[in-house]
């Protein structure tokens, strides 16, 4: 599965390693977490996917900090890749944030090295939510930050425009009745538009551990009305916004907005070329310096490691 997505990426960018698959316990939820590195980097990399990926499809970017020094972890999150959910229809966002918040704090509690969250699509909340609720993040760089609160990113991420407005309330009454109904996240959010790349954007699509996926009625209503911590009151670690510039999915300005808003240290980066999965140069190597530029600030000096 790794592979199928590798080979999207430019040659110089593909790389042999694999990870090693782990399981933590988590309520009633065995997570996936897969897993690379030594153990002695001086840095670790938690990966975080969003709504049309899991760990294999992104393995690719975590494998390129793998081999560059780093130890990575990258959860499959409840509903997608290898996690095994007990109850999958009463899933909701706030589970998400829950288990990667207990994921990090159970992580710190045998290793004190600074972790740095990497967050995909969907996953740049994410990450911007944990470092904001843990208080134990090193740096959080982000390829999106889509605030569901926002009229504008809801209708960047449906299928269908006109409904991202409504969508908390049409999804809010829908749940009520139909809450536990999963349907294919597809149908609901536009994951044609994952790539630049058609035949990517199909891969992605028809993923049956990504986007794939069937999701319950509950989840994307909890999504759609969950409200994140207020940016002006944000007051975790410094927040990088990679964002590729060509995204067709979630427009930049959607995310430079909200970043403008927090308060504290931020930088943005535009990926140049790049689509919302950022395969294309010269993009791609701008995250990776990205990512090495912020890695030797907390002692990782990826120079050092073979390629």
């Amino acid at each position: 599965m790794t592979d199928r997505y590798a080979s999207f990426l430019p040659a110089e960018y593909r790389t042999e390693t694999q990870p090693i698959s782990t399981t933590w316990k988590w309520r009633d939820t065995e997570v996936h977490v897969a897993r690379a590195g030594t153990g002695e980097a001086p840095a670790r990399v938690l990966a975080i996917h969003g709504a049309g990926g899991h760990s294999g499809a992104l393995w690719p970017f975590a494998a390129l900090a793998a081999t560059r020094g780093a130890d990575v972890l990258f959860p499959d999150m409840p509903l997608y890749g290898r996690t095994v959910v007990a109850d999958p229809g009463r899933v909701r966002y706030q589970d998400w944030v829950d288990m990667l918040c207990d994921l990090v704090v159970a992580e710190r509690q045998h290793d004190s090295r600074p972790l740095i969250l990497f967050g995909a699509s969907m996953g740049g909340m994410l990450a911007y939510e944990v470092a904001a609720r843990t208080g134990e993040v090193a740096d959080v760089v982000a390829t999106c930050l889509l605030d569901p609160s926002d009229p504008a990113a809801r209708s960047a991420a449906a299928r269908y425009s006109v409904i991202g407005g409504p969508a908390p309330t049409l999804l809010k009454i829908g749940a009520s009745m139909l809450g536990r109904v999963r349907v294919p996240v597809r149908w609901l959010m536009d994951i044609d538009k994952m790539s630049l790349d058609p035949a990517l954007s199909r891969t992605c699509a028809t993923d049956p551990l990504g986007g794939g996926v069937s999701v319950p009625l509950g989840f994307l209503s909890s999504f759609m009305s969950f409200r994140h911590t207020r940016p002006e009151n944000y007051s975790g670690p410094k927040v990088t916004l990679a964002h590729p510039a060509e995204d067709r999915w979630t427009p930049p300005e959607i995310s430079i907005r909200f970043l403008n808003r927090i308060a504290g240290q931020k930088t943005l980066v535009l990926l140049e070329g790049c689509g919302h999965f950022p395969i294309e140069e010269p993009g791609l190597s701008q995250l990776v310096a990205t990512m090495e530029e912020i890695a030797r600030t907390h002692g990782w000096n990826p120079d050092a490691c073979a390629r």
